[in-house]
């Protein structure tokens, strides 16, 4: 986790360098780098579910917060991304099917 942590940080400067105060990372509009990141937000989500942990934390990335949040609201990225419950379940459905192939070793 501390390795994302990291990341995370990376991508928060990142952001603050590349969209110049705007709401993505190109800017006004999303771009490449926006809904490369933006694909993994669900399962973003669903970790924070799993584990507990924060990744985009408000009060240390306020700018991938609040970008996570104006991403998730776009009409377009509520039609194609996966429900985050939906992908808690499958991750949990994983865990035990690998705990389970684990305990016949």
């Amino acid at each position: 986790m501390k390795k994302t942590i990291v990341a995370v940080e990376i991508l928060e400067g990142a952001l603050k360098d590349t969209s110049k105060g705007k709401p993505f990372f190109g800017g006004d509009t999303v771009g490449l780098v926006d809904i490369m990141l933006g694909a993994l937000n669900s399962w973003m989500k669903a970790t924070e579910v799993l584990t507990g942990a924060k990744i985009f934390d408000p009060s240390k990335t306020p700018l991938l917060a609040t970008w996570a949040v104006r991403f998730n609201e776009l009409d377009a990225t509520k039609e194609v991304l996966p429900d985050v419950y939906g992908v808690v379940e499958y991750a949990k459905m994983r865990q035990a099917e690998v705990a389970a192939a684990a305990s016949e070793n």
